[in-house]
């Protein structure tokens, strides 16, 4: 689509250029290799005899597992040697998630920890302030939570209440106001708090026994029974200026950058999840006898257990294809901003990641409900904790609404500082759709993924050209471009992956996603062309829109069968041998 193949290699590079290669699982070095197995062994020796006391309210038994993945060096993979950590690749931060994510909520626990509660103090960290605390986070001395949500004030960060002032003599910020959500807070030592000081949002360091900061109960949640999760209060709490974090009026920089990283781990997290959840299906379907045979037998659960398995192949296609691009990107960086430059490059590919694999999760745990019948509704089978730990991922790290208008509202702000020729390629686009070519394409697969763009891209840049700024204000429209959007992505990592691997039920699973792909793009894009344009105008634009996701008919049912059949050989998700 377009002649500069570098841009395929930027954040959003793929909407307009055919990405040749991209980053899998089969890519993994022997390092990170074995951190999966370290962590596989984790979870079955250190959080599995404890699991069941935890999801009834033993949530002290955080402390010691912590503890131990500091010992295991899992605490510690992106944070310098100086301090005890690790040092590695992006990619591994990934694998561990996506590891522990049978652990339910003790995985919140570790991700606050490793994340948003370790990493602005990596990141911006005086000298001095790493000197005192990061080692000990790293070991699993301390644990952190991180304070940003208030009662009023989840997604609109920036509209944070809670004070900080200076005191009269200078020495500290006093802290009023009251956070909420905040876990690993029943056991933290240090707390990230965001305050508004005059300068704007400020973060700070605040340690536990500090005068004046009081903890809520226990909320009593749905799921992630097994993390702490209450309100903290802030009652002039005094803290030394020494103790800011970052710049004043700066705080927003931190709480949007850790945000990214903590999008492409949950994506990653419940991809690891959905794999739990097509295993226990796959082996409950094999074992559940009904009507004088195993239910596996069944077409209709067959279907639910391959589409369960397209949609993870595709889901993880997509976590390590953007995983591959941040590390390629930060390779070599020293520096803060150069790091989170790098990071931020790839911010829509995180929104993307975590849309997809939050409502991926939630599918296969539902399904797996499902294909359990009733003993699916009970506590005493695994499938009932997944299906209550998953929905929270659709709410974690922006909810999956915000990160729909984030998707292409980024993509708009790059085109229109220069960064992305989108609204060229859009008006050519819409030129070459006045005189459509017919030719017969050499890669029918890679074609209809090149069409879906052309899709995007006039839907998009119709509703540019007609709004401008105020196309914020279409959230709608908006949320069907990222829909779009999301499904390019993933489809084109599965097909691209799915050729390296050499075809079979790899090829299966990509086309079945990519089928149902190109159905969802023409119902998305007929609900909003309306909004867009009238008239001929219309005629021909739906018309467009017929002609770009319009696709051979293909036998789906057999489809699913061959792809079914390797999941009940495999017990579930048929990874690909390394």
């Amino acid at each position: 689509m377009i002649a500069d193949r570098k841009l395929a290699k930027k954040g959003g590079g793929w909407l307009l250029e055919k990405p040749e290669a991209i980053f899998t699982p089969e890519d993994f070095d022997d390092t990170t290799r074995m951190i999966q197995d370290t962590v596989r062994q984790f979870v079955e020796k250190e959080y599995r005899p404890v699991a069941e006391a935890m999801e009834h309210g033993a949530l002290e038994h955080n402390i010691p597992l912590l503890k131990k993945a500091g010992e295991l060096g899992l605490l510690g993979v992106e944070v310098s040697e100086e301090y005890g950590g690790l040092d590695l690749p992006k990619t591994v931060s990934t694998v561990i998630a996506e590891g522990l994510s049978p652990t339910g909520g003790f995985s919140v626990s570790y991700g606050v920890q490793t994340s948003i509660g370790l990493l602005p103090l990596v990141y911006w960290g005086t000298k001095e302030q790493k000197d005192r605390y990061l080692a000990k986070l790293v070991s699993g001395e301390l644990i952190a939570a991180y304070c940003l949500t208030e009662p009023q004030s989840g997604s609109d960060a920036m509209g944070a209440k809670t004070r900080a002032e200076l005191s009269e003599d200078g020495k500290y910020y006093i802290i009023n106001g009251t956070k909420m959500w905040i876990s690993n807070a029943g056991f933290a030592h240090l707390f990230t708090v965001f305050a508004k000081t005059k300068e704007g949002l400020t973060a700070f360091l605040v340690e536990r026994d500090t005068p004046g900061l009081r903890l809520g109960g226990e909320e009593k949640k749905m799921g992630i029974k097994s993390s702490s999760t209450r309100q903290v209060f802030f009652e002039d709490v005094k803290v030394p200026v020494e103790n800011v974090l970052g710049e004043l009026g700066k705080g927003h920089k931190i709480a949007f950058n850790v945000l990214n990283v903590g999008r492409y781990k949950l994506g990653a997290g419940a991809i690891g999840g959905a794999k739990e959840a097509l295993a226990l299906s796959a082996k409950y379907a094999k074992e559940r006898v009904a009507f004088g045979q195993p239910i596996a037998n069944f077409g209709l659960i067959q279907q639910k257990l391959a589409e369960m398995a397209s949609r993870i192949f595709a889901g993880e296609s997509a976590v390590y294809r953007t995983m591959g691009l941040i590390d390629e990107a930060i390779a070599g960086k020293t520096g803060t901003e150069a790091v989170l430059a790098g990071i931020e490059e790839y911010a829509v590919e995180a929104s993307i990641i975590k849309v997809l694999g939050s409502e991926i999760l939630d599918y296969a745990v539902d399904e797996g409900v499902q294909i359990h019948g009733g003993y699916g509704y009970s506590g005493e089978y695994a499938i009932e904790r997944a299906y209550r730990d998953s929905r929270i991922n659709r709410i974690f790290e922006g909810t999956n609404e915000i990160n729909r208008l984030l998707i292409p509202g980024m993509l708009l702000r790059r085109a229109m500082k220069g960064e992305l020729p989108l609204v060229d390629a859009a008006m050519r686009l819409q030129r070459e759709l006045l005189e459509p070519s017919f030719d017969e394409p050499e890669d029918k697969e890679m074609a209809e993924l090149e069409n879906l763009k052309k899709l995007v891209l006039m839907i998009a840049g119709l509703a540019a050209m007609k709004w401008g700024a105020k196309v914020e204000e279409e959230q709608e429209v908006l949320a069907v471009a990222a829909d779009i959007l999301i499904d390019i992505y993933a489809a084109e990592s599965a097909l691209l992956r799915s050729r390296r691997l050499g075809g079979g039920v790899y090829a299966d699973m990509a086309r079945l996603y990519q089928y149902q792909a190109v159905d969802r793009a023409q119902a998305g894009a007929l609900s909003v062309l309306p909004r867009l344009a009238e008239g001929d105008e219309l005629r021909g634009m739906v018309s467009a829109a017929r002609r770009l996701t319009k696709h051979e008919p293909q036998d789906l049912v057999e489809l699913r069968r061959r792809i079914a059949e390797k999941v009940l050989e495999r017990d579930g998700y048929p990874q690909p041998r390394a």
